[in-house]
């Protein structure tokens, strides 16, 4: 749910820049941006120190400018994404977050429509707001979103029709509406914020995805969740996710997103969907850069799912026996999804091969765990009839 939440107070993201409007909108120097331009690919290709290397420059050749810090903080932001066992980065991101605030309020006190400063603070409060949802603090998600939305808006009238802009108007209008649709218990708080639109708001993220100079990475990212997470649509959340794995092969989040919209394609019978779970695993295995053991135990679930669907059943098991092992380290609040669902195909596979005692066994362990998409029901199903008669 929380990562669903925090989308509705994305406001605006990352950078702008447009030639064709006054002075004030034009972004810094070839130099910087340039540098700004490359440090973009290595956040999203997860080469952080490369990163904050190119945005420690920037800030030191142009310190009254927020972009320098900015990007700082999106460099934690994706650790924080990345490394989601640890709260670590926490305190950095939210004290460059600070301070790219401080920098953009210095300027706004000599120049209340310095586009530049509006656009980095519309962004902190967004990015930081999206945070404390990660963090499941409401409240102060909804005091940034509020923030956010202001500035948003004094923005679109400085700057209407501006592709970059519409990466926070596309976020706001997508999920404002997505949102209450889903959880109708917080409808009351959004009836303080402006009516959206899906339809507009997918089409503006993808004039963003397009036209953007700066925000098209993060626009097709969050397209990518619309059409995974909200649409169901899996063919079009497949294109991006190909396409965003493709230029960044190091980042094991597009990496995680190709290998589901694979499971959730006709693509989860060929052994492309197998080989990609196998090549993240290997990731985690040798321990590359935020390939964590929650994306380790996910790859072993689906490809205890495809060798089981194969009828591989004694590989299947072994993969299902290390996925239950991993979720016995992570789930600390009790059985997650995946501990549910890996012991009812556990179950399963020993009712196909005839070994009824255990799948009894196991189809019981069900029952005493919290029902999981009508795991209960299935267990009481396969108790009375064994799977597969």
């Amino acid at each position: 749910m929380k990562n669903k939440f925090c989308y509705i107070f994305i406001l605006i993201a990352l950078l702008i820049q447009n030639h064709n409007l006054d002075a004030q909108w034009a972004f810094m120097h070839t130099e910087a941006d340039s540098l700004v331009q490359i440090g973009i690919n290595y956040i999203y290709n997860v080469q952080f120190d490369s990163a904050n290397a190119i945005f420690n420059e920037v800030i030191k050749k142009f310190p009254e400018h927020p972009v320098g810090y900015f990007m700082g903080a999106m460099v934690e932001w994706w650790k924080i994404r990345l490394f989601r066992e640890t709260e670590k980065f926490d305190q950095f991101f939210l004290d460059k977050i600070d301070k790219t605030i401080k920098v953009c309020e210095k300027r706004l006190d000599s120049n209340q429509v310095d586009i530049i400063a509006l656009f980095f603070l519309g962004g902190s409060y967004g990015y930081r707001g999206r945070f404390y949802a990660i963090r499941e603090k409401y409240w102060n998600v909804a005091e940034d979103g509020h923030k956010g939305y202001q500035i948003l808006k004094k923005c679109w009238e400085l700057a209407p029709g501006n592709r970059d802009i519409q990466l926070g108007t596309g976020i706001y209008n997508y999920f404002v509406v997505a949102f209450a649709e889903e959880y109708p218990i917080i409808k009351p708080l959004l009836t303080f914020f402006p009516k959206g639109d899906k339809k507009i708001g997918i089409l503006q993220l993808k004039s963003s995805a397009v036209y953007g100079r700066y925000t098209k990475y993060e626009a097709e990212d969050v397209l990518l969740q619309i059409y995974y997470q909200f649409e169901k649509n899996y063919y079009e959340a497949l294109n991006i996710a190909q396409k965003l794995h493709t230029l960044f092969p190091d980042n094991p989040y597009f990496h995680r997103y190709l290998a589901r919209c694979y499971t959730s394609t006709g693509y989860f019978f060929s052994d492309i969907t197998e080989n990609t779970w196998r090549e993240i695993l290997q990731h985690c295995i040798n321990k590359k850069t935020g390939y964590d053991r929650l994306t380790a135990r996910e790859a072993l679930y689906y490809i205890g799912l495809s060798l089981m669907r194969k009828g591989d059943y004694k590989k299947s098991l072994e993969y299902f026996y290390k996925c239950d092992e991993a979720c016995r380290y992570i789930d600390k609040n009790g059985p997650s999804g995946f501990m549910i669902q890996t012991n009812l195909n556990i179950g399963k596979i020993y009712d196909l091969q005839k070994r009824r005692d255990l799948a009894i066994k196991q189809y019981k362990k069900i029952l005493r765990m919290p029902d999981d998409n009508g795991s209960h029901n299935f267990a009481k199903k396969y108790l009375e009839k064994p799977y597969g008669n």
